[in-house]
């Protein structure tokens, strides 16, 4: 079964690739809740269908994530939409053709969250973009 979802939200490839990793996926995803454990591009991550080690890869024009261990093959991928400059594609896949209608739904949920998170990153960019600086201090030492 796949599923899709088209955020509008202009991304390129490179900004795909250098800014959506395992260290932050909660950031991208509401249905990712926690970051367990990170060693490159493998991790640990607890999401809406329980724990799952996690893989990131790069690949042309973006980026794949796959569960390895998960029963149903779960992976999705986020890549500027080939048809239109201004959405990302978010594109998920299991390897079943059939399935429950209660885990169907959460996939449609989690292509979804993909989707608010995604259209969410020109003000997270911006946030970044906008951080103070650091203040500096016109003594050495803090001694006045």
């Amino acid at each position: 079964m796949e599923f899709f979802a088209y955020a509008k939200v202009r991304m390129s490839a490179a900004d795909i690739q250098r800014h959506i990793n395992i260290n932050n996926l909660t950031e991208w995803c509401s249905s990712i809740d926690t970051i367990i454990d990170v060693q490159g591009e493998r991790g640990d991550i607890y999401c809406v269908w329980g724990e799952f080690r996690v893989h990131r890869e790069l690949i042309h024009d973006g980026v794949r994530f796959t569960l390895p261990n998960c029963k149903n093959g779960v992976q999705w991928t986020l890549s500027p939409n080939p048809e239109n400059s201004a959405q990302v594609m978010v594109h998920c896949t299991i390897n079943r053709p059939t399935q429950e209608a209660d885990f169907v739904e959460s996939l449609e949920e989690f292509v979804d969250a993909w989707r608010v998170g995604l259209e969410g990153w020109p003000a997270r960019r911006a946030a970044k973009l906008n951080r103070p600086r650091g203040e500096c201090s016109d003594t050495f030492g803090g001694f006045g």
